[in-house]
């Protein structure tokens, strides 16, 4: 077992080395790694039923299967979510029924609804240009604007499905999409009030000198589409997703009407059935060619495809630790350890995060680690995947991109940017582990 553990611990380390030092691709990190892992346990390299070309095969193979349609979907309705106006829409009606007084509530609001159908990426640059647009108009604060937002995007980036960490946790962890993002959205919101509009009140007279460029243009007010079918589109995926798990708690008496049900709540059938309603009332009912909205999916395949390779890898590194039975002896390991089994995976997860910076690959590594431990213990699915994803939050840092993009985006300095957005993103990774630790007591 020890010899196991070593193994492990070192295959951790080397890739936060590969990661986090030598800026290499996270894909081939996790390759390089898993390899040497099977390897080093001894995996055959010829078996026709366990080797190791098949192992890194069928790990690879397993997260494409299951997550390919679900993530490139969910792209590609963000990318015209952005293209149409929409997000620009949402965002500027909710500024507007705010009220000067309560800019940073509505930013939040607008950072949560925007982040759920976007890439945190992709939102964050459609925001931008609002709030500063916001700062200039009602002269407000730049960070007791832009941080609200910014903690919204992230925590639906981290604890909401279809983004691409949660979906591929919820399959790692046998959960129910729906039911996920239900609770996720439970366990979010008082962590965005703690994190967001409640901190910025500790951060009054923080300097900022926005440079203003760098962002994507508004539309003009006369091209956007309208404020219902914006909300109604953008977040069509959250209220099917929603309803059939809802459903499904007092399933129908028919058992064809039951079946269908089921298949309607499918994750991919849901984003599917989104992207065919999105071409068309953000499209073509608004004179929109077929060819132009096929062109704005098909720009939205390089925004996910990085982020499919890194769940690909991580597959990969996973199916390693299941075929030379590690799994089971880190489990056996953490199990006598005094914390609870949440607790320990949001822990696990969120000295990955420090570590390594890329949210996505810290969860996921993670994942691999404990799942095992989280299904011994009977802990419901639903609640690791939030556990995790908590943990994926903690503590951003210079070595994870998003702290970049907001220190340059609001000309924070850096120390400044640890005061915010650092301390900001601890906030509410622990207020969102404390959020599941609650329902994992009233559930």
């Amino acid at each position: 077992m020890t010899d196991q553990l070593l193994t492990v611990a070192l295959a951790i380390l080397a890739l936060v080395a590969l990661v986090a030092v030598c800026r290499m691709p996270p894909f081939l990190a996790f390759l390089l790694v898993s390899i040497a892992v099977a390897l080093r346990i001894g995996l055959p390299l010829d078996d026709p039923t366990k080797s190791l070309p098949k192992t890194i095969q069928t790990g690879l193979g397993t997260v494409f299967g299951q997550l390919a349609i679900t993530l490139v979907a969910g792209a590609m309705l963000g990318r015209l979510v952005v293209a149409s106006g929409a997000a620009q829409r949402i965002a500027t009606v909710l500024v507007r029924l705010s009220g000067p007084g309560r800019v940073g509530w509505a930013m939040a609001a607008a950072g949560f609804i925007v982040g759920i159908p976007l890439f945190y990426g992709v939102a964050f640059m459609l925001l931008v240009p609002i709030l500063l647009a916001v700062v200039a108009r009602g002269r407000q604060p730049v960070i007791a604007v832009a941080l609200p937002a910014c903690a919204a995007m992230s925590l639906a980036h981290g604890l909401l499905p279809p983004h691409p960490a949660p979906t591929a946790l919820v399959e790692r962890f046998g959960a129910d999409i729906g039911r996920t993002l239900l609770l996720g959205i439970v366990v979010a919101l008082p962590a965005l009030v703690v994190g967001g509009p409640l901190f910025v009140r500790c951060l009054r007279g923080m300097r900022a000198d926005p440079p203003g460029s760098g962002a994507a243009p508004l539309l003009p007010e006369e091209q956007l589409p309208g404020t219902a079918v914006s909300f109604l589109t953008a977040l069509l995926p959250v209220y099917l997703l929603a309803g059939t798990s809802l459903a499904a708690w007092r399933p129908p008496s028919d058992p064809v009407l039951a079946r269908w049900l089921a298949l309607a709540g499918t994750p991919d059938l849901v984003m599917l059935a989104a992207l065919v309603v999105a071409a068309i009332t953000l499209g073509l009912a608004r004179g929109w060619t077929l060819g132009k909205v096929m062109d704005t999916y098909t720009a939205a395949i390089p925004d996910v495809a990085p982020t499919l390779l890194v769940i690909a890898g991580s597959g990969a590194f996973r199916q390693v630790l299941v075929d030379t039975k590690i799994d089971g002896t880190l489990a056996a390991a953490l199990r006598d350890l005094p914390l609870d089994p949440l607790l320990l995976a949001w822990a696990v997860t969120a000295v990955l995060r420090v570590c390594v910076g890329s949210a996505t690959v810290a969860g996921l590594t993670a994942a691999g680690i404990v799942a095992p431990l989280l299904r011994d213990a009977g802990v419901d699915p639903d609640l690791a995947v939030l556990a995790v994803g908590a943990g994926t939050l903690f503590c951003s840092h210079v070595n994870d991109v998003a702290f970049w993009m907001f220190r340059d985006a609001f000309g924070v300095s850096l120390g400044d940017t640890l005061k915010s957005w650092t301390a900001m993103e601890s906030i509410v990774s622990v207020v969102a582990l404390a959020g599941v630790l609650v329902l994992d007591r009233l559930l």
